[in-house]
């Protein structure tokens, strides 16, 4: 993984995910209040072995699309882009969370940043998110963030054994216009 590093302000970087961040990565992920609100690719409970196995697949990306969320020297979450391919290989799904520093702007900021890496760096024409429309908390930094509501999704999914609907917010690179 190359070293690009994203600087966010207010002591906020994306940055590499080390090895060296297991214990904390296990720490923050192992929060039911976080894990609702995910896919489920992501265990619960959450253990120090589960963020060893997924620190260590991203040793190789290219580019890079997967960011810790560092707050003073410290991965307090995960912030990512899955890329996409074929017809829509200049568009990418957006993915984050943060432990249980809510409401400080941390996940604002750090939606904003990769959202600024992705069009300039990545040359990408689309991001979008698909929060569970209960996520009020996902939708308002995707709203901060200038993504717009592009529509409901009913029963979309499946989490925790109830169905419930998702909301589509995408961001369109300032620059583009569909043809």
């Amino acid at each position: 993984m190359t070293s690009t590093q994203l600087d966010c302000g207010d002591s906020i970087v994306l940055r590499a995910p080390l090895l060296s961040d297991a214990a904390a990565i296990a720490t923050h992920a192992n929060d039911r209040n976080v894990w609702i609100n995910l896919r489920d690719a992501m265990p619960h409970p959450y253990s120090f072995d589960d963020a060893q196995h997924w620190l260590g697949s991203m040793r190789e990306q290219d580019p890079v699309s997967m960011f810790a969320i560092d707050r003073d020297g410290e991965a307090i979450g995960a912030i990512s882009l899955v890329l996409g391919t074929d017809i829509e290989h200049r568009s990418a799904e957006l993915g984050y969370w943060v432990g249980s520093f809510w409401g400080r702007g941390i996940a604002t900021a750090a939606v904003r940043r990769i959202c600024d890496y992705a069009f300039a760096d990545l040359a990408l024409l689309r991001v979008f998110e698909t929060p569970m429309t209960g996520n009020a908390r996902s939708k308002r930094v995707l709203e901060k963030a200038r993504f717009s509501l592009e529509g409901i999704m009913r029963s979309c999914y499946v989490k925790d054994d109830t169905i419930v609907d998702a909301a589509l917010y995408a961001r369109i690179a300032p620059s583009q216009r569909a043809l």
